[in-house]
């Protein structure tokens, strides 16, 4: 059975029994915070360097969550923020822009063997890289993960006009991309 949020924050907070309360963290929320890492980031490995990141500052920093959003709400801006700064960081190293290494993520999803998408779900994916960053991640945290607007709104500490907003705009510039492409 799974244990109610607070508890899991206290035993998370106490010394005594934070190994055990992490491991049931990782258990409970790992694949979700995986798909919406990979959603931003793309690549397999590079979703797990994420994920692993985004537990560790998890773990780090429990003792500043003040509960005042949900634990799960909380981590998910964590591994968004882990996943944009990751994305920063590779194309700096890569000494290329976000645009430049938006495209070569999505053409490397043709040759990645753990993404099993059709040929409409690859055009699906470039019409999303080519969406500013704040609506690529409103439309993958409202379309793929079927996230809540007020879920959604705790995560990027923003108002649910402006996400409705936001989303509404995803959808006709996706529409649109696809009609073009």
């Amino acid at each position: 059975m799974e244990k109610t949020e607070n508890l899991l924050v206290q035993q998370l907070k106490d010394k005594k029994t934070s190994q055990e309360a992490f491991r049931e963290l990782v258990s409970q929320y790992k694949e979700r915070l995986y798909w919406q890492i990979r959603n931003i980031v793309k690549d397999h490995d590079d979703a797990h360097d994420v994920l692993q990141n985004t537990f560790i500052k998890v773990f780090r920093n429990i003792d500043q969550f003040k509960g005042d959003s949900k634990l799960f709400s909380w981590m998910y801006r964590i591994a968004t923020n882990e996943s944009i700064t990751f994305l920063n960081k590779k194309s700096k190293r890569l000494q290329i822009s976000s645009e430049e290494l938006q495209d070569s993520i999505i053409n490397n999803l043709e040759s990645d063997v753990y993404f099993e998408g059709s040929e409409i779900q690859l055009k699906l994916q470039k019409a999303i890289a080519s969406l500013p960053q704040k609506q690529q991640q409103v439309f993958n945290m409202k379309y793929f993960e079927e996230l809540k607007y007020r879920e959604i709104a705790d995560i990027l500490e923003t108002s649910e006009g402006a996400l409705k907003a936001s989303y509404h705009i995803a959808v006709k510039k996706i529409e649109e991309f696809l009609k073009t492409n």
